[in-house]
């Protein structure tokens, strides 16, 4: 529900400074209701309003104030986002300001009160409504923050450095702001329309459902197989990772690190359990000790370890039962040295990976889910601030708390900033984008659990 605010209410209050007294409920006049239009406000910016007396934050010395222009010039701009800048009223937005420029004082007031109205819907569309981006949030506190239009403006109100306030309230990660940006470009080049455009619109969204956090964080993005990590601002990476397999895909997902788990074991998938028992019955058992395979009774946390004359290995081959092998840490163990552990229900983490060949294939999603990292030793030293942990002696599964824990943001960007500007179209090679792209759409897997790899 809107409420309307006559112009001349704020134009002989808020601007001239003389409405302190003024009686916020009285209503205007009808020869000022013929005057000028009334606009149309939230109840909470109009009680924003009404609270400080009709003062104003966007004008002042009689004058609408430079980082109110420069605002409006970057709503003008939100198509370089993928969103719409007549959402915000920017044609309006910007006659007002040209009329404003003569100093009349009605003029001033529509100014003031269309940019109170645009500057917290662009920031929330920006910042927060509508960019889940299909990805699953396991803490809290990782999901974008919509802004609340009260309490923007009262931030802008209160500062002395209005720029900076507004640029902290519309700061973006830098992935996202290097997609724009190219975006930007790719607009400006004549880029063209429909669906390749909605691609684009697409992943731009999906950027954005990543916070852009003062504090450390990682983005994992599953179509183009990288990592970076960032602190301040400031981005380390790419670094190659491996991601699942068609079959198997890293699911778009946002957790918190909070551990490492040191001389891992590999808990082995079913799937491959299954080829074992295959191998098995062809080769016999004596490859499960050169592989330093562990056959357990059960998924329990107190497994009890079997030999193998205990199983029936053509039920396991022939998918009837269920087998858990696990593999021993140390030598060509798939979990490397380390696991990265960001505690979630679909068993998905950042781990070391022995067989560094395969960082240089181009097509790298050939895991169970989780994610391979080319330069595990790396990750560890930042996460630790370049002290990173060394376990104690052999013994398996060490834990060793981060420092603090690190949001890890897994998406699926098929568009990324070029090397030198513009844009990089990826494969689609999870087909997630089938609807924009003339077929199906397969979603984020949610809820599949996953035993590593």
């Amino acid at each position: 529900m809107s409420v309307r605010l006559a112009f001349s209410l704020l134009a002989f209050a808020a601007v001239s400074g003389c409405g302190a007294g003024s009686d916020p409920a009285t209503k205007p006049s009808a020869a000022a209701k013929s005057a000028v239009a009334p606009v149309l406000l939230a109840p909470e910016i109009a009680q924003f309003y009404r609270e400080r007396g009709t003062r104003p934050v966007w004008v002042a010395d009689g004058a609408l104030r430079p980082e109110a222009i420069a605002l409006a010039e970057r709503i003008a701009r939100a198509g370089d986002h993928g969103l719409d800048p007549e959402a915000y009223g920017a044609s309006e937005l910007k006659a007002a300001i040209a009329e404003a420029r003569s100093g009349d004082k009605q003029a001033l007031a529509r100014a003031e009160l269309l940019l109170s109205r645009a500057y917290p819907a662009f920031a929330r569309d920006l910042r927060g409504a509508g960019a889940e981006g299909g990805m699953r949030h396991i803490d809290p506190g990782l999901e974008p923050e919509v802004p609340d239009a009260r309490a923007l403006l009262e931030h802008a109100a209160a500062t002395q450095a209005l720029g900076p306030e507004i640029s902290a309230e519309l700061r973006m990660n830098p992935l996202y702001e290097s997609l724009r940006t190219g975006y930007a470009q790719w607009r400006a080049a004549g880029g063209g329309s429909g669906a390749e455009e909605a691609l684009i619109r697409a992943n731009l969204e999906r950027a954005r459902a990543i916070p852009a956090h003062e504090g450390r964080y990682i983005i994992v993005d599953a179509a183009s197989a990288r990592l970076w990590m960032i602190e301040g601002g400031k981005v380390e990476g790419p670094m190659r990772v491996i991601v699942g397999k068609p079959a198997m895909q890293t699911p778009a997902m946002a957790g918190l690190l909070r551990y490492v788990s040191l001389n891992p074991y590999w808990n082995m998938p079913p799937d491959l359990a299954r080829d074992r028992a295959r191998r098995v019955l062809r080769q016999g058992t004596g490859f499960l000790a050169r592989e330093r395979l562990q056959i357990l009774s059960d998924w329990g946390d107190h497994p009890r370890v079997l030999s193998p004359a205990q199983v029936d290995w053509r039920s396991v081959a022939s998918g009837k039962t269920t087998l858990r092998l696990r593999q021993l840490p140390g030598g060509a163990n798939v979990m490397g040295a380390v696991k990265f552990m960001m505690p979630n229900d679909m068993g998905i983490y950042l781990h070391d990976f022995p067989d560094k060949s395969l960082f240089a294939r181009s097509d790298r999603r050939i895991s169970s889910g989780c994610v391979r990292l080319s330069d595990a030793p790396r990750l560890a030293r930042w996460l630790f601030r370049g002290a990173a942990p060394s376990p104690n002696g052999s013994a398996p599964e060490q834990r060793v708390d981060l420092p603090e824990p690190v949001p890890v943001y897994i998406t699926y960007l098929t568009v990324l900033p070029g090397a030198k500007g513009g844009l990089t179209f990826q494969p689609d090679s999870y087909a997630r984008e089938g609807s924009l792209r003339g077929g199906a759409v397969r979603t984020a897997g949610r809820g599949v659990a996953r035993t590593g790899g």
